[in-house]
This record gives structure tokens, C-alpha cells and sequence, in this order.
């Protein structure tokens, strides 16, 4: 039987805790009114959603609340708890205002909800493009979301439309995305913004030569891509079939003559700029789904910026190397050499092709080949993505004090805008979290960086070895073994020898008239062991002393004995303070080899800030998807709960960590904890489950229990 529909009373009773009415003064009668009148089912879902909202904003509650019923009216309930959430999103994004306009301006939700539902959310897409675009040749690119829903890009950044629903089906506006990031990629690729820009906006009609200019390098640039991304033209070439543009995007007879030169292999902007001309109006192209436009006014900006700023970066690359040159050939090394801008280097080039990058081209200082640091080539790609060369005024090294440096200096970002796309750049990424009040995710919530440890060559390792080597001997002992183990497999057709337990069964089977088997024998089989595993340390504050030596001296002697088994193993420490600092220290990523630097990088293991433990489940989550591995283990290493300088604390901070446990399982990853908090088993069941962790009692445990769970979690 369905349950009696909630009275007037029952519901103000509710709404009044939700709104926390003593101090807000909201009226909860106003919706009580409305909630009333609707059935049971309908009142709880309501009341759910007023309650989860109420946890991020009273007021916002109330405003769901009121314009609810009418929502329902419009959506299905799925619909309705996503408009719900998108006012809690902008709220944490923006504010209570922005907040508000989502609740109040219901019927443009549900008209762009009706086009979301088929389209491509750039929100959603953008750690797919991102890694996508910066696969590619040349400058490494950002992509960030356009203020005027148009796609464009001004030399550094991609900017792309929110939303993407031209075409029914999701797959296809993701398509146009991709489709646009190549194709203005390829803008900056292959010399698109090489043009002379003052005589293009001082002309008399500068609209009308960009529409010529967008026309010829329409035909160009889709040549090069192609060349380069023959799969992705392909479908560039279904995206116009089924957009309808294939039919608007017919050249004059006339122009096979100009659609040959610009499709060859060595056209260039130049090309585009002779034919220029020769094009008549009626030719002119309509840009498709996915060319973007043209904004030479931001291209100006950008490009003259960063043209300085490389200029006298490489130029001081160059006297930099000129003085290691110097040094080299020199017998005073003690001396600093001189350098000045009478310097000059040459470029080679590697072959005969076109320059392209810096894998292209070697620099030549007074007949001598110089090695070229990686920043260096960076810095020659960008120049040559620019010039289509390395311009001869930017071959003289730099004098002395001919540059300052803080002039280029970019701004620091700020922590707290995490909305505008730029940390995916600056080395960070932005992570969810949970909010177990809200039942929802806070988007793009955590700023999480990768830093560098610095190696400290000291005489720890040597120190803990020799405290601990009857210990590692042991660990070896039992590693060696581990290493060997073969395991028995019965009921085998063929073997080396005769399984008795199996040959009894059969004899029983014949016995009752059925066949007998031929799986009547044993074989040892060899385990081929695909282990891949992370051990994350906590480096917060409160690891200071000697639970700080324990995790060093544990992490050393594991590394010296998973060696003997030859698992892929990394090693991260995290630390941070609130979501806007989320540190994460390399130790050993999975592709290195455990050598004298990572040993130093253990031994500078320092105490920092607080535990924000669910963004870095998560981080690590995303690292193990990237490999392949039979067994994924993700142990870590720490001396108490969830703790975070905000309110990332108690059951808020338990329950986002409870929550990345559970999407690390859900990915293969089995979490394991190691903690020697005293007060840990009121709390790491409920995350880590009953047999998922250890509780060590004495610190001075901790480097055999390491070694211990290792072994068991991995066999």
C-alpha cells in the first residue's frame, strides 16, 4: 500500500530545519502550500532534493522548492535533480545570483536541456581534447571554453562553444569538437597566422579579404590534415555530409588550378596570399561546423607577446650554451667566459625537408654541433610554428643584462579560479569531490599539482639498510621464493603426474555408467606475475619524527626487494591545504627505474600540510587506467583520517575518501591502508571495508608490516 501523502504540518516541520527558518526568516509556508497538494512519491522527492540543496544554500533551497511542481511539469525526475544540481554547481562557481538566474529561468533550462541531452558538453569532452591536441605537432596548446560560443583560437589557446548539439547524436557533436581542435591547430601549424596583419586591418575592406583568406586557406589547410590526420578527414567529410555542408562547400570550375597549388605538399600562406586576387565574391566559402573563425585582433596580441618573450629566451639559451662551448675548449675553467651579442650560431638542418620542429635542425656554433637541452627545442619549435624558420637576428646569444627576465614573467594564476581551463597547462589538474550532504559531486573542485622531490644525498639509505638488514635479508629470503612459485594445477589432460583425487572421481563416474574423463592429471605451472602498484605516503604535517622514518625507511626497504620480482611499482607523497593546494610529490613514477635518484628523493620525504586523501585516490585511479595490469594495487601510507584546513574534515572528508575508494574499485583498483592511528577502526571499515586495511599499534612496525601486506596483497 502507498503511504499516506505528508500533512501541511509535517512538511512545514521539515522545511523549517531545511531553511534553518529561525535565522533566515524564509517562509516555508509559501512552499509547504505547493508540496501539499502532490502525491506522496512526488513530496519526498521534493523534500530530498530541498534538503540536499539546503546544504549548499538555504535560499536556493527555497527558490527549488517553489518553482518545483512546475518543473516536473516540464521534465522527468532525472531532468529535474540535474537542473537541481547545475544551481549548486554555479553557486560553488559563481555565487548565489548565478545560482538563482538557473532556478528562476526554468523554461531556458528546459529548452537547453532538450539540446544538451543529444550534445557535446566541452565541460565533459575537454580531457579527451586536451591530450588529443597537445599529441600533436608543434606548440603545445590549451583549450578553454569561447566567451561568444564561436571557435577560434589566438596562437596559444584553443577556446571552443560550452555546448556543441548541431547533429542528433552525441558521438557526432564530440566529432565536431575534435574536428575543430584539428583544424585550428592546424591554423597555427602550418603558418595560417604568418600573414601581414596591419596590411589585411588598414585596408579598405578588411572583411572581405578575410573571407578570401578563409576561402583559399580552407582548401590548404584541410590538404595538410589530410596528410597528417588521414582518419580524422575522413570523418570531417561525413561531418559536412550530415551537416548538409558538403553541398555549400563546391568550388568554381575555374579554380582546379588554384585547389592543386594549394593542396601541395609544399604550399604555404604565401601561395594562399598570390591567389588572392583572382577570387570573386561569388566564391567565397560559408564556414562549416567546424572551421572557427578568424579573430586577428586576439591573434595580434598574443603572438607579439610570446615573439618578444621567445626572442629573449632563446637568445639567452644561446649564450648559455656558447658558455658551456667556452668552458669545454678552455683551460681556464675556473673562469667565466664572455659572451656577447658578436655570438652567432648557425642552423643545419637534418634533412631536406621543410622545417617543422626542432627535431628538424641542429644548432652550429664556429663549426661545432651543440647539444640541445629539451627546453631549448620547445622553445625552437614555438619559434619555427611563428616563422616557419629561426629568424637570423634571433641567432645572436644574448649579452650581458641585455634582457631582463621579470619582464616575461607570467602572473602567478589564481588558486581560486579553477574555472577558466588554465591549470590543465600549468602542470595541474582539476578534480571532483564529494559532498555527502549534497549527494552530488562539487565539479572541478580540486587543484591538484605533480611537483618534483628534489634528491637529498645523504647517508639515510645507507643507514637504514644497515638498521634493517637482518630484516631485508629475510624479505629477500621470502621475495626470492615468491619469485619461483609454481603452482599446482590439477584435472589437467596431460601432465607430470597422476592426479589421484581426480582418478577416483572418474573411477566412481565409471562405476555408474557415465564416460570417464581424460583430465586425470597434475601439472606444475609456473605464475607469470602482471602486479602493478602505487604506494601513496602521506606527508602531512603530523608524519613529523618518527613516523617520518618509518615511511622513508619501509618505502626503501620495498623497493629493494620488489626488485627481486620485477612488479611495476610508482611512489607518490601528497600533501596540500584546502582544495585549491593539493600537492603531489613524485617519488617514482611506474617508468623509472629505481636508481641513486629516487633513493635521494626518499630521503628528502619532509612533513608538509594536511590529508586531502579523495582527490589523490582519484589521481592515482586515473594513473592505473592508464596502464595494463592483471592485479592493481593502490596501499597507503598514513598516521590518521582525512583532515583538511577547510571543511574537509570529520564525516565530509571520510565520506569524499569512501567515495574514491569506491570509484578506484570500481576501475580494478584494489585499495589497501596502513595507518597507525589509534582511533582508525571507527573509521577505515566504513572506507576501506573490514579487510582492506592494518592498524599498526608501534611505529617501529611499519617497515616489516609493509613488506608483509605486500607480499600477501599480491599473491
Amino acid at each position: 500500500m502507498p503511504r499516506p501523502a505528508l500533512t501541511f504540518e509535517e512538511i512545514i516541520e521539515r522545511l523549517d530545519i531545511y531553511f534553518d527558518v529561525e535565522f533566515t526568516f524564509i517562509k516555508s509556508e509559501l512552499a509547504a502550500e505547493l508540496i501539499v497538494q502532490q502525491p506522496r512519491t512526488t513530496q519526498d522527492f521534493i523534500l530530498d532534493l530541498s534538503k540536499r540543496i539546503a546544504a549548499t544554500n538555504e535560499e536556493l533551497s527555497f527558490q527549488f522548492t517553489l518553482n518545483a511542481i512546475r518543473a516536473l511539469d516540464a521534465m522527468d525526475r532525472h531532468m529535474v535533480e540535474a537542473w537541481a544540481m547545475t544551481a549548486t554547481d554555479n553557486y560553488d562557481r559563481k555565487g548565489l545570483t548565478p545560482a538563482m538566474t538557473v532556478i528562476r529561468d526554468l523554461d531556458n533550462y528546459v529548452h537547453n536541456a532538450h539540446i544538451n541531452a543529444c550534445g557535446a558538453v566541452l565541460e565533459e569532452e575537454i580531457s579527451v581534447l586536451l591530450p588529443f591536441v597537445q599529441g600533436l605537432s608543434g606548440r603545445k596548446l590549451k583549450i578553454a571554453e569561447s566567451d561568444d560560443n564561436t571557435a577560434y583560437t589566438d596562437t596559444e589557446t584553443i577556446y571552443l562553444p560550452a555546448i556543441t548539439a548541431l547533429l542528433e547524436e552525441s558521438k557526432d557533436n564530440f566529432l565536431i569538437y575534435k574536428a575543430s581542435v584539428a583544424f585550428l591547430w592546424a591554423q597555427i601549424q602550418f603558418g595560417t597566422f604568418r600573414l601581414p596583419f596591419e596590411e589585411i586591418l588598414d585596408c579598405d575592406d578588411p572583411d572581405t579579404e578575410l573571407k578570401k583568406i578563409t576561402t583559399l586557406e580552407t582548401i590548404r589547410l584541410e590538404a595538410c590534415i589530410k596528410r597528417e590526420l588521414p582518419g580524422l578527414y575522413r570523418d570531417m567529410q561525413v561531418l559536412k555530409k550530415k551537416t548538409g555542408e558538403d553541398q555549400k562547400h563546391s568550388y568554381p570550375d575555374n579554380w582546379q588550378h588554384i585547389i592543386e597549388s594549394l593542396s601541395a605538399d609544399n604550399a604555404s600562406i604565401d601561395d594562399t596570399l598570390n591567389f588572392m586576387a583572382s577570387i570573386e565574391e561569388e566564391a567565397y566559402l560559408t564556414p562549416c561546423c567546424y572551421h572557427g573563425t578568424l579573430k586577428l585582433d586576439q591573434v595580434i596580441v598574443v603572438m607579439s607577446k610570446r615573439i618578444e618573450k621567445e626572442k629573449a629566451y632563446f637568445r639567452i639559451a644561446l649564450s648559455e650554451l656558447a658558455k658551456e662551448s667556452l668552458k669545454k675548449n678552455s683551460d681556464e675553467t675556473d673562469l667565466e667566459p664572455e659572451v656577447d651579442a658578436s655570438t652567432i650560431f648557425n642552423i643545419k638542418s637534418k634533412d631536406e625537408q621543410q622545417q617543422i620542429n626542432s627535431g628538424t635542425i641542429e644548432l652550429e656554433l664556429e663549426g661545432e654541433l651543440m647539444p640541445i637541452p629539451d627546453h631549448v627545442k620547445e622553445l625552437i619549435t614555438s619559434i619555427i610554428v611563428d616563422f616557419g624558420e629561426i629568424p637570423p637576428e634571433h641567432l645572436h646569444a644574448a649579452g650581458p643584462g641585455e634582457y631582463d627576465l621579470k619582464k616575461y614573467e607570467d602572473e602567478m594564476p589564481n588558486p581560486d579560479d579553477v574555472w577558466q581551463g588554465t591549470y590543465h597547462v600549468e602542470g595541474a589538474e582539476l578534480y571532483n569531490e564529494w559532498n555527502f550532504k549534497r549527494q552530488h559531486y562539487h565539479k572541478n573542485w580540486c587543484v591538484l599539482r605533480e611537483l618534483e622531490i628534489e634528491p637529498e644525498y645523504d647517508d639515510f639509505v645507507d643507514r637504514a639498510l644497515e638498521k634493517h638488514k637482518g630484516l631485508l635479508k629475510s624479505l629477500r629470503h621470502t621475495f626470492e621464493i615468491l619469485r619461483g612459485e609454481d603452482k599446482l594445477l590439477k584435472k589437467q589432460v596431460h601432465g607430470d603426474d597422476v592426479d589421484i583425487d581426480a582418478l577416483v572421481e572418474a573411477y566412481g563416474d565409471v562405476k555408474s555408467g557415465m564416460e570417464m574423463t581424460d583430465r586425470l592429471f597434475t601439472k606444475m605451472h609456473k605464475e607469470e606475475r602482471n602486479v602493478a602498484v602505487i604506494f601513496m605516503v602521506d606527508m602531512s604535517g603530523s608524519t613529523k619524527g618518527w613516523i617520518n622514518e618509518a615511511e622513508r625507511e619501509s618505502l626503501i626497504l620495498l623497493c629493494e626487494v620488489i626488485q627481486i620480482l620485477g612488479d611495476r611499482f610508482a611512489i607518490y607523497g601528497f600533501s596540500g591545504m584546502t582544495r585549491t593546494r593539493c600537492e603531489l610529490f613524485k617519488i617514482k613514477a611506474f617508468d623509472e627505474e629505481y636508481n641513486d635518484e629516487i633513493k635521494g628523493r626518499i630521503s628528502n620525504i619532509q612533513p608538509k600540510d594536511y590529508t586531502r586523501m579523495g582527490v589523490f585516490i582519484r589521481h592515482m585511479t586515473r594513473l592505473f587506467n592508464e596502464i595494463e595490469a592483471s592485479t592493481k594495487l593502490l596501499i597507503t601510507i598514513s598516521d590518521g583520517k582525512p583532515d583538511d584546513y577547510d571543511t574537509y574534515r570529520g564525516e565530509y572528508g571520510v565520506e569524499d575518501t569512501r567515495q574514491a575508494l569506491y570509484e578506484a574499485h570500481r576501475d580494478g583498483i584494489h585499495p589497501y591502508c596502513i595507518t597507525i592511528d589509534e582511533q582508525a577502526r571507527e573509521y577505515l571499515p566504513h572506507m576501506y571495508g573490514a579487510a582492506n586495511y592494518s592498524v599498526i599499534d608501534d611505529v617501529a612496525q611499519l617497515p616489516r608490516k609493509v613488506s608483509d601486506i605486500y607480499r600477501t596483497q599480491t599473491t
